[in-house]
C-alpha cells in the first residue's frame, strides 16, 4: 500500500507537469486548481444529490470555488468552515437571498467573503443535505486524500456529532426516502488513483465528479460516527473553540 503523503506528491507533481493546475500556483501543499474546475461544477449540479439539496456545505478551497457560485445561483444556501475552526462561531452562512445576485460570483471566493457571509456558530446551522470535499486525490471507490491537515474531517466529524449530516441512507422520511447527507468532491481526471486506503477518520465520498464523468462510488467504506477524541492531542482541542465545547466530560 502506497502511503498518502507519497500519492499526494505524485498527484501534485502529475498536475503541474502536465500544465492541468491552474492557480493558485503551485499545486503542491494545497487542495490543488485543476482545469476544467468549472465544467466538473456543472457536472455536480446535473445529479440527484445537488438537484435535491437545499443546504451545502463546501471546503473554501479555489476548485470548488465554481461549486459555491453555482449554488448561490441555484438558491442553495452556502457553509464554509471558518479557516481552521479557529473561531466559535466557526461557519460562513452565505445566502443566497441576502446577497445581491449580480455578487454571486464574488461573494463565495475566500478572499471576499468576510464582506458578503454571516459568521454563526453551530447552532445556527440548519440540517446539510450536501457536503462539497476539495480533494488532492480520491479512488474510484470513494476513498478520499486531503491535503493533509484533517480539518474537512474534523468539520465533518464535529457536524455528525451535532446531528447535521447523516450517513447516507441511515435516515428515511416518512414516505420512506432517504434524508441521508451526500458526500462529494469535485476533482481532474489525473487526481484519480487505485492506490488509497482510507484511515478510520477519513470521510469516504459518495460522487467523485470530473469534467469528463461523474461516479457514483457506492462506497464501501464507513464514515466516521463523529469526533475521534483518542485521536486528538490537547493542543489541537485547546486550538479549536467548538471542540472545547463538544468535549465529553470523561476526557477531561
Amino acid at each position: 500500500m502506497t502511503d498518502k503523503e507519497t500519492i499526494r506528491e505524485r498527484v501534485w507533481d502529475a498536475l503541474d507537469e502536465s500544465g492541468v493546475a491552474r492557480f493558485p500556483f503551485p499545486p503542491h501543499g494545497r487542495i490543488p486548481n485543476f482545469a476544467g474546475a468549472a465544467t466538473a461544477a456543472d457536472r455536480l449540479a446535473d445529479t440527484d444529490a445537488w438537484q435535491s439539496a437545499d443546504v451545502v456545505k463546501a471546503n473554501p478551497d479555489a476548485p470548488q470555488l465554481p461549486v459555491r457560485r453555482r449554488a448561490l445561483r441555484d438558491g442553495k444556501t452556502v457553509y464554509m468552515a471558518v479557516p481552521r475552526l479557529r473561531d466559535e462561531e466557526c461557519f460562513l452562512e452565505l445566502d443566497p437571498d441576502a446577497i445581491d445576485p449580480e455578487n454571486y460570483d464574488s461573494a463565495p471566493a475566500l478572499s471576499n467573503v468576510d464582506e458578503y457571509a454571516t459568521q454563526v456558530g453551530p447552532d445556527a446551522v440548519p440540517r446539510i443535505d450536501l457536503v462539497v470535499s476539495g480533494s488532492v486525490a480520491v479512488t474510484e471507490d470513494g476513498a478520499r486524500i486531503g491535503k493533509g491537515e484533517g480539518y474537512s474531517d474534523l468539520e465533518y466529524a464535529i457536524l455528525r456529532d451535532l446531528g447535521l449530516v447523516a450517513a447516507r441512507g441511515s435516515d428515511r422520511t416518512a414516505n420512506g426516502e432517504t434524508a441521508g447527507t451526500t458526500v462529494a468532491t469535485t476533482v481532474h481526471e489525473r487526481q484519480i488513483v487505485e492506490d488509497a486506503t482510507p484511515d478510520d477518520h477519513d470521510v469516504p465520498m459518495d460522487l467523485v465528479v470530473t469534467p469528463e464523468r461523474t461516479i457514483e462510488t457506492e462506497t464501501p467504506y464507513e464514515r466516521p460516527e463523529g469526533v475521534d477524541w483518542s485521536a486528538l492531542s490537547e493542543e489541537r482541542i485547546a486550538e479549536i473553540p467548538v471542540l472545547e465545547r463538544l468535549r465529553p466530560d470523561e476526557t477531561l
